[in-house]
């Protein structure tokens, strides 16, 4: 067979990402070669695939995620085109892994027929290689203003065949007007795609809620396939740093007396966020997100995360008071980390002809080294060790490179060949590394030893906490929600055999498009 489904969603955030893992988990159980797949992502969060070439390439980490739930590595073809935003107004082009070129709202357009193309292709070949393809739209398919020339929710769904189910979160409030409106927002060709819809995030009594999918499907004509609950474990990989509240997950008790609280800055264009997940799987790790200089204050080890804009989200640290904050730190003798741009931060001074092009520009000086940024993005898985005998595994994405250096200053980690990576001085910490942190050996080691500069000397870490089992029992879990709560027999009959016939339009629909070429 050739079957397929696009789960589409009323936001953004709606959980499309993690039910659409969840269906790949549970089609996965069920015996069938199933394989994920996102048109087009804009997400700084993204996972490096090696490819066909032997080269490294880009896809969202979300589909990432879910080719794990496939029981898949990683393949370019999942997510063909990335957006990565640098600012309000300009994002990356990342192509099948590789970055392309640099869109705004006014060349976009222009670059559109390329990137649907290869969308298109993509998703041919991976029809043809797989039994089934579990799709994720982006937004909402009711963004009217944008359909003409779409590629990634409803013209994806009109190319491919694709029944569509829309999933609702419905803890934002008003699931059923913003259901019943996306419906009647559609033209008559994508209604008629439109099967039926998930409602997500329900905590409460399903008695109450029961008459609200019944008069959903009075006026729509669709069913409501099942509701899936709040389950606060449905944390790692957030596809939206967005998504993250101000604390990750639920830290589970120390095992010594002594708790170790982890502050992240939140960078306006924070990249990767998902490189502290792993801290926060360990018991006694409070990690949080925040912008206030205080919270940096109070906290045993800061982290600098990556970032999409190094120079202006350090231009953002200084205008927010949290420079001084990051300085204080340091200089108090407490742990302090840089991951990729966050490290950048750290230098002396950063050379950016690239990204900002604003030349040079000075750091926070808290590591001997300058960054200089380099036209070709460094792309790569990464293995080596820490602390002469730890092995680390990681990835690297970002245009800056160590430039120069103090002579001495010590590495934090080491590739295979014994070439240095990083630099660590007293309690500043750096690294180009992202995901180190998910080498379970290497995070204890780190933890132990920073608990320690933060004189939290009662912190004593988890010697059985492992980083991918973890992983794999959140996809378990959306496996067993989508068993559990979804009429899974109405989503293989979507899946085997498309959209069902007769859907009812439902008034006013949208206007035609008028955008030469459109679907």
């Amino acid at each position: 067979m050739s079957g397929g489904l696009l789960v589409a969603g009323t936001t953004s955030d709606a959980g499309k990402s993690v039910l659409t893992a969840g269906i790949c988990r549970w089609l996965r159980r069920q015996g069938v070669r199933v394989a994920p797949f996102k048109a087009q992502n804009m997400s700084n969060n993204s996972a490096v695939v090696v490819g066909p070439d032997g080269r490294g390439g880009e896809i969202g980490r979300a589909q990432a995620m879910q080719a794990a739930a496939c029981g898949l590595a990683p393949d370019l073809r999942f997510n063909p085109v990335l957006l990565k935003p640098g600012s309000d107004h300009a994002s990356q082009v990342v192509l099948l892994g590789e970055a392309v070129d640099t869109v705004t709202a006014g060349n976009y357009r222009q670059l559109r027929p390329r990137l649907a193309e290869t969308a298109y292709r993509a998703l041919d070949e991976l029809r043809a290689a797989y039994d089934v393809v579990i799709c994720e739209g982006a937004g909402s398919p009711a963004e009217i203003n944008l359909r003409a020339g779409d590629y990634v929710n409803m013209g994806l769904a009109r190319q491919a065949g694709l029944p569509t189910i829309v999933v609702g979160d419905i803890d934002r409030g008003g699931v059923f007007a913003s259901m019943f409106g996306t419906v009647a927002l559609l033209d008559p060709a994508d209604q008629a795609l439109v099967a039926g819809f998930v409602i997500n995030k329900f905590r409460g009594d399903l008695g109450l809620l029961q008459p609200g999918p019944d008069m959903l499907r009075r006026v729509t004509g669709r069913p409501t396939y099942g509701v899936l609950p709040w389950e606060l474990d449905l944390w790692l990989d957030a596809e939206d740093s967005l998504a993250y509240g101000r604390v990750l997950g639920r830290p589970a008790a120390p095992r010594g007396t002594d708790w170790l609280d982890v502050a992240v800055v939140r960078l306006p264009r924070i990249s990767n966020a998902t490189d502290v997940e792993a801290l926060a799987t360990e018991p006694g790790v409070r990690v949080r997100l925040t912008i206030e200089p205080a919270e940096l204050a109070a906290a045993d080890l800061v982290v600098l995360p990556g970032s999409k804009s190094t120079v202006a989200d350090l231009a953002w640290l200084r205008e927010t008071g949290l420079a001084d904050a990051v300085r204080a730190h340091a200089a108090a003798g407490r742990p302090l980390l840089g991951i990729c741009g966050g490290f950048q931060m750290l230098a002396r001074v950063i050379h950016d002809p690239v990204e900002s092009r604003q030349g040079s520009v000075p750091g926070l000086g808290l590591l001997p080294v300058e960054i200089t940024f380099d036209p070709h993005k460094t792309v790569r898985r990464a293995a080596g060790t820490a602390a002469g005998d730890v092995p680390v595994h990681g990835y690297e994405i970002h245009h800056g490179q160590v430039s120069a250096a103090d002579p001495g200053l010590a590495p934090l980690l080491r590739y295979a060949d014994g070439t240095g990576e990083g630099a660590r001085l007293g309690p500043v910490h750096g690294t180009h590394w992202h995901g180190a942190f998910e080498s379970d050996a290497f995070r204890r080691r780190f933890l132990t030893e920073v608990a320690g500069m933060a004189g939290r000397t009662g912190f004593k870490v988890a010697p059985d906490t492992a980083f991918g089992a973890a992983r794999e029992r959140t996809l378990d879990l959306l496996g067993d929600l989508v068993e559990e709560h979804l009429d899974t027999e109405a989503l293989w009959r979507l899946v085997e055999s498309g959209p069902p016939p007769g859907l009812p339009f439902i008034p006013p629909g949208a206007p035609p498009m008028t955008e030469p070429g459109s679907q």
